[in-house]
């Protein structure tokens, strides 16, 4: 269905970071490595400076960039990227010494989400973080703006923009501000259209690549495209699913998230984790294979805390268990669920979760009702759902989803208790 329409060869590329304890430098340096590969970068050096602070004009000690120089010639290097966000002088200067074209973190992943936006919305939003980013560098990088060549770092619906002076950029990020509130209308009155007919929310989050969409196509057959690269998925999904009771549940596809996420990005992509603070519940999906799976964890909670979700129910969906080394650790209980969405393991008690996390809108119910209250039965089709109906001598025996304001009429016609 998807075809990847990239025909460049693997970029040689170096991997650089200053390590000065504000993070871990080893594990970030590695997640690193997995966003170049992901925009086809083939990784063949890293190096990490341990120092106190960044050096404000090259980021990395003098020194230690002569080293890299000789690292890259060896290494036959085409590129380098700092883990760090870099202004526009310490990219000009890098690039002076090491004399190969030099991009950061934020510019790697803007460049990851320049690939993978699909939807007009998703595009726009890739467009305004490059531009937003963009803007306070223009000095610093000078000419070298006007570079529109092909690679990694220099892709997107924003690159045509780099020759823009700032108010020109200013302009076109105030227009794509103005595309995206339109679009935020839409998606506003689609999201309390969906509040008003009562329809049920499950918003999918969780780490970048943790299999999120691989659970939402397992689920609902939603054919979202589903790799084993970061930032798979950037737009929003939506699928309706059945519960065990015989409710419905829309189940919502997030954007991933990421350790250190640029502001930027947080901000232009809100609209997708928007849909996490407006759900009934949240499927917190984590890796178990992952020995970063506790930390990944704690980034995705953070982020649902500053997007006021903390009310919200939540259920801990431990994924992809067929790969876990030692699953003893992890115990299930009335909020966590051990599944693998790759083998389909586990989804029936994920389903019950989520049914019994849900607010009750409606409830299950065996009836018998007697023939003069057959109006009831009218307002039970028109409200929630009839499984079945049969005809006896005592009245109509009807299997049905009652919703919660004719449970009470509904209780005395109970049969079955």
């Amino acid at each position: 269905m998807y075809e990847n329409k990239t025909e460049e060869l693997p970029v040689r590329t170096v991997l650089a970071c200053v390590d000065t304890g504000e993070f871990d430098a080893e594990t970030s340096i590695d997640e690193l490595a997995e966003l170049a590969s992901t925009a086809n970068a083939e990784v063949v050096g890293k190096v990490i400076q341990r120092k106190q602070t960044y050096d404000p004009a090259t980021c990395m000690g003098a020194g230690r960039l002569e080293e890299l120089k000789e690292q890259i010639a060896a290494l036959e290097a085409e590129l380098v990227i700092f883990d760090h966000e870099l202004t526009g002088v310490q990219v000009r200067n890098i690039e002076k010494i090491l004399d190969v074209r030099v991009i950061d973190r934020t510019t790697l992943i803007l460049d990851i989400f320049a690939q993978r936006a699909r939807t007009k919305e998703g595009k726009l939003q890739v467009e305004l973080a490059q531009q937003k980013y963009r803007l306070p560098r223009l000095i610093g990088l000078g000419t070298e703006l006007s570079r529109l060549g092909g690679g990694i770092g220099t892709r997107g619906p924003g690159e045509t923009k780099l020759e823009s002076d700032k108010r020109h950029i200013r302009r076109r990020i105030t227009y794509l501000e103005n595309e995206l509130d339109e679009l935020k209308k839409h998606r506003d009155f689609s999201r309390s259209r969906r509040k008003k007919d009562g329809v049920l929310c499950a918003a999918i989050v969780g780490y970048t690549n943790v299999g999120k969409s691989t659970l939402l196509n397992a689920l609902t057959d939603a054919g979202v495209l589903a790799e084993n690269k970061l930032f798979a998925t950037l737009d929003i999904t939506s699928r309706s699913i059945e519960l065990p009771d015989g409710r419905s549940v829309m189940l919502i596809d997030t954007v991933g998230l990421i350790r250190r996420l640029p502001h930027d990005l947080v901000e232009a992509f809100k609209s997708t984790l928007e849909e996490a603070a407006a759900a009934d519940v949240i499927l917190n999906v984590q890796d178990l294979s992952s020995p970063e799976r506790q930390a990944q964890a704690e980034v995705t909670e953070r982020l649902l805390a500053e997007l006021g979700c903390g009310d919200i129910p939540k259920i801990n969906v431990m994924n992809k268990s067929d790969a876990a080394i030692d699953l003893d650790t992890v115990f299930e209980d009335d909020r966590t669920v051990i599944i693998s969405a790759k083998h389909h393991g586990g989804f029936d008690r994920l389903l019950s979760l989520i049914a019994n996390a849900l607010p009750e809108t409606a409830r299950r119910m065996r009836l018998l009702v007697p023939y003069c209250s057959t109006a009831l039965i009218g307002h039970i089709r028109q409200e929630g759902k009839i499984f079945s109906e049969e005809y006896t001598g005592d009245g109509t025996l009807i299997d049905a989803l009652v919703d919660i304001k004719l449970v009470k009429e509904a209780e005395k016609y109970i049969i079955n208790k």
